[in-house]
C-alpha cells in the first residue's frame, strides 16, 4: 500500500509483537533500513579473482564497523550488552558463510553480491525450520550480518540514528542490535518495525535497555507518513496511528502507571523471590555466552537453570575441543559463583546441526537422532564434553542436564558414562567438585508420564515447556496453519506439570522451568502451585516475576490452580487465569485493547 496516497483513520489499531513493555506517545521517524537489492549477475572465469577480493573486503569493513560500534558505546550503560556485537563478529569469522560465498563465485561464477546472497538464503532455509523459538531468532543474526556486507558490497549508505535531534519513534524496516546500542534514549523513546521476532537480539536489547518496541507488523512502513502521531504499548504489541484525545489520555496514563511499576522494580533486584507467607523460589537465568554474566548478576538472578552448550558447536566446521569448552564453562561457572550454574550437554540434532555429523536431513530431524541420542551414538564427543564439565565445576557450583529423556534406561546409560568420565579425572589428578548433581530435562510426554521413575534417580529436573508443550499436543509452531494450538493453559499440560512436580517434591529434588512459561509474570502463580521451586528466563524478566511472587501468597497459588483444573478447555483456563490475575494485580496486568 502506498503510504502517499493512503491516509490511516483515526484511532487506527495495528496489533504485532510487543518485544519490549513500556508505553510511549509522539511522532514517527521513518529510517531507512530495508534490504538492500543485491544484483546478481554471472561473470568470467577472469573476474573470479577480484570478486573473492571484494568479498573480503566487504567483510573486513564490516569488521571495522562492528568495532567502532563497541568503542562507541564502550564507556555507555549499554555497554554490558557488547557480547552480542561479539557474536555479530564471531559471524564474519563464520567458515561455513565464507566458504559457501567463495564457492559459489569460483564454482558456481556468480558476482560476490549473488553468492552471498544465495548463502545466506541457504543459511535462512536452515533456521527456518527450526523448532525451537529462540535458536530460530538467531537467524535474524545471520541476516543482519549478511546485510552489513551487502551494504558494503553495494556501497549503500545508512541513515545515522545519531543524526535525530529530537524526541521520536523510531519507525523502520528491520533495526539492527548495533543501531539499537546506538540509540540515545532521550531522542528514540520507541520504535517500530516491520519484521523481528520477541526472542530476536534486537528485542532482548530493547527490554535491557527500557525501550518500549512493537516488531514484526509487516508493512507498518508504507502505511504511516513520517510526522503522524502514534501510541506504541510494547507489553500489548499495539501501535495506535492518529490517537483521539480520548485515546490519549488513556495511555498517558498507561504510561505514568508503567514509569512508575519501573521504578519500584529496581528495588527487587537484590531482594529474594518470596511470597508473603515465606515460600521461596529461585530466580534464575537461561545464558548462552559467558559475556552475560555480568547483567545476569545486575538483574538479580539466583543462578543459570539452563546453559545452551550447543551454541559452542554450531556455525562451526569442528567441534570445540575439551580445552575450549572447559574454558567457557569455567568462565560461567566462576562467574556465578557461588551461584548454581546448570550446564545442558549437547542439544544437536532436530532443529540444531552441526555441520560435521550432517544432521540437518533426517526426514523427522524432531524425533530423529538429537539430543542424548545423538551423545550417545557420539561417544567420544560426549565423553570430551562431560570431562570439560566436570573440570569447570571445581571453580565454583555446577550442575550436569541431560536433554530429551525419555526412559529410564536412556538416563542410566548418560549417569554411567558419567561416572566413569569422572573416575578418569580423578586418575589424572584432575581437581574437580566432590558432588556434581545431574539433572533430567522433562520435555516429552514419556518423561512427564515416568516422572515419578525418574525422580527417585536424578539429582534435579528442568523442565522444558516450549518442547513439552509441542511434543503433547501434535504441534509444530513453526507451521502457521497449527502454531495457534500452541497453548500452555491447555488442560493437558497442566496435568503433565503436575505430575511433574509432584514427583519432583515426592522424592525431594529440585524441579525448575526453564521455558517460555517461566518468564511470563501470568504463569508465575501456577508454575509455585504445581511444585515448581526454580524458574530460569532472559534477565530482564527476573524483576517483573520476583515482584509479582512477593505481592502474593502461596494459598493464593494453590486456590487459582485448584480452579484452573477444574475446567475442561484451554479458553476457559485462559479466560480464568487472565482475568484472576488482572483482578487480583491490576497494577501489572493492564487490560488489553479491544
Amino acid at each position: 500500500m502506498d503510504s502517499a496516497n493512503t491516509e490511516l483513520s483515526q484511532d487506527t489499531f495495528l496489533v504485532g509483537i510487543g518485544a519490549s513493555p513500556g508505553v510511549a506517545i509522539g511522532e514517527v521517524y521513518l529510517v531507512e533500513r530495508s534490504r538492500v537489492r543485491a544484483v546478481e549477475r554471472r561473470i568470467p572465469a577472469s573476474e573470479v579473482a577480484s570478486e573473492i577480493a571484494s568479498f573480503h573486503e566487504a567483510v573486513a569493513q564490516a569488521k571495522h564497523q562492528l568495532k567502532d560500534v563497541k568503542e562507541q558505546v564502550a564507556d555507555h550503560a549499554v555497554s554490558e550488552h557488547l557480547y552480542i556485537l561479539d557474536a555479530h563478529l564471531l559471524i564474519l569469522e563464520d567458515e561455513m558463510l565464507l566458504r559457501e560465498t567463495i564457492k559459489g563465485i569460483e564454482r558456481d561464477l556468480l558476482n560476490a553480491q549473488g553468492a552471498l546472497k544465495r548463502a545466506l538464503a541457504r543459511f535462512r532455509d536452515v533456521f527456518e525450520h527450526m523448532e525451537d523459538d529462540y535458536l530460530r531468532a538467531r537467524q535474524w543474526d545471520v541476516e543482519t550480518v549478511g546485510e552489513r556486507i551487502m551494504r558494503n558490497l553495494t556501497g549503500t549508505r545508512q541513515t545515522s540514528l545519531q543524526e535525530i535531534d529530537r524526541p521520536v519513534i523510531l519507525l523502520a524496516h528491520d533495526l539492527s542490535p548495533a543501531d539499537t546500542l546506538q540509540m540515545d534514549r532521550e531522542k528514540i523513546i520507541a520504535f517500530v518495525t516491520d519484521v523481528g521476532g520477541r526472542t530476536s537480539h534486537t528485542a532482548i536489547l530493547a527490554r535491557s535497555l527500557g525501550i518500549p518496541a512493537v516488531v514484526g507488523l509487516e508493512t507498518v512502513t508504507t502505511l504511516i507518513p513520517p510526522g503522524s502521531q502514534v501510541v506504541v504499548d510494547g507489553g500489548n504489541g499495539t501501535l495506535i496511528v492518529n490517537p483521539e484525545e480520548e485515546t490519549l489520555q488513556e495511555y498517558r496514563g498507561r504510561q505514568s502507571l508503567y514509569r512508575d511499576l519501573e521504578a519500584q522494580l529496581g528495588a527487587y533486584r537484590e531482594l529474594p523471590a518470596q511470597s508473603l507467607d515465606g515460600e521461596r523460589i529461585g530466580l534464575f537465568c537461561n545464558l548462552e555466552l559467558p559475556d552475560e554474566i555480568d547483567l545476569v548478576r545486575r538483574h538479580g538472578a539466583e543462578g543459570i537453570g539452563l546453559f545452551r552448550t550447543e551454541f559452542l558447536f554450531m556455525r562451526r566446521n569442528t567441534p570445540p575441543d575439551e580445552e575450549e569448552q572447559f574454558r567457557i564453562y569455567r568462565q560461567a561457572v566462576e562467574g556465578m559463583a557461588p551461584h548454581p550454574v546448570t550446564l545442558r550437554t549437547l542439544d544437536v540434532g532436530g532443529d540444531k546441526f552441526v555441520p560435521e555429523f550432517n544432521l540437518s536431513d533426517e526426514a523427522n530431524p524432531a524425533m530423529g537422532l538429537r539430543a542424548v541420542r545423538f551423545s550417545l551414538r557420539e561417544r567420544r564427543l560426549f565423553r570430551q564434553q562431560l570431562r570439560a564439565m566436570l573440570r569447570a565445576s571445581a571453580f565454583g557450583n555446577a550442575r550436569i542436564l541431560f536433554p530429551m529423556i525419555t526412559g529410564v534406561c536412556e538416563w542410566r546409560q548418560c549417569r554411567e558414562i558419567l561416572d566413569e568420565v569422572r573416575q578418569e579425572l580423578v586418575a589424572e589428578g584432575a581437581p574437580m567438585a566432590d558432588k556434581v548433581p545431574a539433572g533430567v530435562m522433562i520435555e516429552t510426554p514419556a518423561a512427564a508420564l515416568i516422572a515419578d521413575l525418574l525422580a527417585h534417580e536424578a539429582d534435579f529436573f528442568s523442565v522444558g515447556t516450549n518442547d513439552l508443550i509441542q511434543y503433547c499436543l501434535a504441534v509444530d509452531r513453526g507451521n502457521e496453519h497449527v502454531a495457534y494450538l500452541y497453548d500452555p493453559t491447555h488442560p493437558a499440560i497442566l496435568r503433565a506439570l503436575l505430575n511433574i512436580g509432584a514427583a519432583a517434591r515426592d522424592a525431594g529434588i529440585p524441579a525448575c522451568v526453564c521455558g517460555e512459561m517461566a518468564s511470563e509474570p501470568l504463569y508465575a502463580l501456577v508454575l509455585l502451585a504445581l511444585g515448581f521451586n526454580e524458574l530460569s528466563m532472559h534477565a530482564s524478566g527476573i524483576p517483573h516475576v520476583k515482584r509479582l511472587l512477593r505481592q502474593a501468597y502461596r494459598h493464593e497459588a494453590d486456590e487459582l490452580l485448584s480452579q484452573l483444573l477444574s475446567f475442561t478447555t484451554s479458553r476457559e483456563v485462559a479466560s480464568h487465569l487472565e482475568e484472576s490475575m488482572a483482578k487480583r494485580f491490576p497494577e501489572i496486568f493492564s487490560p488489553k485493547p479491544i
